[in-house]
């Protein structure tokens, strides 16, 4: 049987705690999938058929850190159109990855975001739901790599370089 990639949406949401920038970041929980249980990650999940990623996102968000999402950068700037019984959703992510490996045929769209509410974790989803600064995501990239979800890694690094010259919130309110 034919397998296909399964779409995801994933967020990195950003805070200002005592003037710095912090990311959510969470501890993976993964049942069927052991050697990916425990891994640091950032907040991500699958797109139902026919949903728009934004609402994806929002609603993933929600279940997993019972997080609102109050802005998602480039959400503004996407385009519906519709056409020959097609409603077609064109948008542009901060990141994108794609597992093109054996174990689980996934693909990623991540957004930079922001968010509002209480953080409450949903034990199915994930655990140790912690804001990181720059800083310490930087050193923890550095240092011990093998403790990220694979998927996150590069996006992760790319994040940093883009802080790097937009040390504010440049655009992201």
């Amino acid at each position: 049987m034919e397998k296909f990639t399964i779409p995801g949406a994933g967020a990195i949401i950003e805070k200002i705690i005592n003037g710095e920038i912090h990311i959510l970041l969470q501890t993976r929980i993964k049942k069927k999938r052991k050697s990916e249980n425990g891994l640091l990650e950032i907040p991500a999940g699958k797109i139902r058929e026919f949903e728009n990623i934004y609402d994806c996102l929002r609603r993933e968000i929600k279940e997993e850190t019972n997080l609102e999402l109050t802005y998602i950068k480039g959400e503004s700037k996407a385009k519906i159109i519709k056409q020959n019984n097609y409603k077609v959703l064109n948008y542009t992510p901060f990141s994108c990855a794609q597992n093109i490996g054996k174990d689980y045929p996934i693909l990623v769209n991540i957004f930079l975001c922001r968010a509002k509410g209480k953080l409450k974790r949903n034990e199915k989803e994930s655990n140790n739901l912690q804001w990181v600064n720059t800083s310490n995501l930087f050193n923890l990239l550095k240092k011990e790599k093998e403790q990220f979800y694979s998927m996150h890694i590069t996006t992760l690094k790319k994040y940093l370089n883009y802080r790097k010259y937009n040390p504010t919130f440049g655009g992201i309110r």
